[in-house]
């Protein structure tokens, strides 16, 4: 993994709404203030300090939007088995570099 970084807020921003459209909480799932990038940034998935990246529990919600170039990005927020927040994975079907950040209001199909 890369240096850690610290949490921005559009990030903060899109767990704490995905948090609460799975019915959860950041008092639940607390947002680590810093995290790990995957893939040195280019999709913007991120691995939150504190949880175990090789302790993979499961996917929280599920929630899709489309990227400004067309493309479709799948977005899941993970936990690990300790309880912790482990990832927010953002999945780009043509593994293109993400452009525009999403915000809550631009997601869909969100799944538990």
């Amino acid at each position: 993994m890369n240096t850690t970084r610290k949490i921005r807020p559009e990030e903060i921003k899109l767990v704490a709404f995905l948090l609460e459209k799975c019915d959860s909480t950041p008092e639940e799932y607390p947002i680590a203030e810093h995290v790990y990038e995957y893939e040195g940034g280019v999709m913007g998935s991120i691995h939150f300090t504190g949880s175990d990246p090789d302790a993979y529990d499961v996917d929280l919600i599920q929630a899709e939007y489309v990227d400004a170039d067309g493309v479709e990005v799948v977005i899941s927020l993970t936990r690990d088995k300790s309880m912790r927040l482990l990832d927010l994975d953002f999945w780009k079907k043509d593994f293109s570099k993400l452009i525009r950040y999403p915000s809550p209001e631009s997601l869909g199909l969100l799944r538990k």
